[in-house]
């Protein structure tokens, strides 16, 4: 069975046959379905250098860019090397013309620019993948940055996207890598990524709903000109500030370096574990350093979202860790995946051990505490479970943050700023559990419960009292055993009926009588006869029965 290829989709194929290739699958390529000459120029393509692949992804478009950024994820489809290279892969690519980005702008707002702004730079302050960022002043003098969608990105990414969802529903059906780790709930889970990231209000709502999240910590979030925002512009206040990576050893002496990584670690516990919202990419290029020393998030195009049990479980994974019980650990991994054939809880135990054991008493240098999380996703996946993606979501936001904590001050502690924060982060789940919202639902559930309680009560005493009471044990199926235990004596008896009409024909073989059978007694060969077919009969009926029952 072979792929359909249409002839607008014939690159993009063998661009992701080419990927495949490069990330070390080429397992894959010979069973994806892309014609034999597809497959030998993806393989010509695998030169073993995972430091090129993302600036080659950068040239495959936005779709390809975005895609490695997930990748970056996901410790158990790649391998280490490919993993590094991809968690350094940011999109900042080539300006489109300022005339297109003016005609967006106003399309969007339905206002020319000069009537909406006093000042509005041609020239973008930053670009990516999905848009550019230009400065502006509003007409009360207020500066402000306006993010401004590139043309026609939208259609790209639907088109890359039913290119994805094609190879990914092929593997998953005729691989058994694809079928291992379900490629089409990983493109699922990247649909969604990118349809929230490409639509600019809804990161206007996340500006707006993180800013009080992560102001008690000192982190700045610029906010929304709501007037000034549709699906594809986003105007927002402008915050004066350098990126982390931008700052020379000098500059960065002069910060506080220690403060300012413990404060944006709080931050995001604080987010993951507490408010189960926060900002999912929070690597070097999306952090500013403000001329008033303080951190400041831009870019919170993705955002993800934790339930309350997935909340607990991250919690108690991370106080583990950062405690370095390696028993804890696995059992927490193995209560939240789910295991496949051929799952071994030993090797687990074993390659946890071990990764615990190297990193004991490390600092942000040389223990990235995300890396430890993605280490530990993969041996856990190779040991034959299905992780959680939001395992992986997390390793991936905690690596981010690892290298801004290296930047801002290497010998930081993560496991320290866990331990410290633990007991924090608990009080405060507690608190929410005692807002009064919960307790109003927990005292409607109880009213419930107590005026059914009499209801329920009489039953039970009516039935006790008819002698009615049941109680149901479920456990083997007598029924059946006693069926299996019958057809084993009946098998045993029919074999020694027909043992014994074998031995009778054998004795009555010695004796002479007036009816012969080709010169044999009639009788002793009526006997043999009786038992054959009867042995036949039998044979018969347990190999009908035996393929029916299975």
């Amino acid at each position: 069975m072979k792929l359909n290829l249409s002839a607008q989709h014939l690159r993009r194929y063998k661009d992701i046959g080419w990927l495949l290739v490069k990330i070390g699958r080429s397992d894959l390529i010979e069973a994806s379905g892309l014609s034999e000459a597809m497959q030998e120029e993806a393989l010509e393509a695998r030169d073993g250098d995972p430091e090129k692949l993302a600036s080659e992804l950068e040239s495959m478009g936005p779709a390809f860019i975005k895609l490695g950024q997930l990748l970056s994820t996901r410790a158990d489809l790649l391998s280490e090397p490919y993993l590094r290279s991809l968690s350094r892969l940011q999109d900042e690519i080539e300006p489109f013309a300022y005339e297109k980005a003016a005609e967006i702008v106003e399309s969007e707002l339905g206002v020319r620019i000069s009537k909406a702004f006093s000042e509005f730079q041609e020239e973008p302050v930053a670009a990516a993948s999905l848009g550019q960022v230009h400065f502006a002043r509003l007409r009360d003098g207020r500066p402000v940055a306006v993010k401004v969608q590139r043309p026609e990105v939208r259609k790209q990414f639907v088109a890359d996207l039913e290119i994805f969802y094609d190879v990914a529903s092929y593997l998953d059906k005729h691989t058994d890598f694809g079928q291992r780790h379900r490629l089409e709930l990983v493109v699922g889970d990247f649909r969604r990524m990118m349809l929230a990231e490409l639509d600019y209000l809804k990161e206007a709502r996340h500006l707006q709903r993180l800013k009080p999240a992560v102001e008690p910590f000192g982190i700045v979030v610029p906010q929304p000109i709501e007037d000034y925002c549709s699906s594809k512009v986003l105007t927002m206040r402008y915050v004066e500030g350098r990126k982390i990576t931008d700052l020379g050893p000098m500059e960065l002496l002069d910060l506080e370096g220690e403060k300012l990584a413990e404060q944006i670690f709080q931050a995001y516990l604080h987010q993951i574990l507490v408010d189960g919202t926060f900002h999912a990419d929070p690597h070097p290029g999306n952090i500013l350093v403000t001329p008033e020393g303080q951190l400041a998030l831009v870019d919170l195009g993705m955002v993800a979202h934790f339930s309350e049990h997935t909340q607990q479980k991250l919690l108690q994974l991370l106080i583990n860790l950062a405690d370095g019980r390696s028993t804890e650990v696995c059992e927490l991994l193995t209560e939240i995946s789910e295991r496949l054939e051929g799952f071994s809880r030993q090797k687990l135990q074993r390659e946890i051990t071990d990764l615990m054991g190297e990193y004991v008493d490390a600092s942000v240098s040389t223990l990235p505490v995300g890396r430890l999380i993605l280490e530990v996703a993969r041996a856990a996946s190779q040991s034959g479970l299905r992780l959680p993606s939001e395992l992986t979501l997390l390793g991936k936001t905690l690596s981010n943050l690892d290298e801004v904590g290296r930047v801002l001050a290497p010998d930081f502690r993560p496991d320290l700023c866990v331990k410290r924060n633990a007991l924090q982060i608990f009080q405060k789940k507690i608190q929410q559990g005692l807002s009064p919202a919960n307790l109003l639902s927990k005292l409607i559930e109880t009213k419930d419960f107590v005026e059914q309680l009499p209801g329920r009560i009489n039953r039970i005493l009516d039935n006790v009292g008819d002698n009615k009471l049941a109680v149901r044990v479920e456990g083997i199926n007598e029924k059946r055993l006693i069926e299996g235990l019958q057809k084993i004596a009946n098998r045993i008896t029919i074999g020694l009926i027909l043992a014994a009409l074998i031995v009778g024909a054998a004795m009555l073989m010695r004796i002479e009588t007036p009816w012969q059978f080709f010169g044999y007694p009639a009788l002793a060969i009526v006997l043999f006869l009786l038992a054959a077919g009867a042995g036949i009969a039998l044979l018969a009926s347990i190999l009908y029965s035996d393929r029916f029952h299975r």
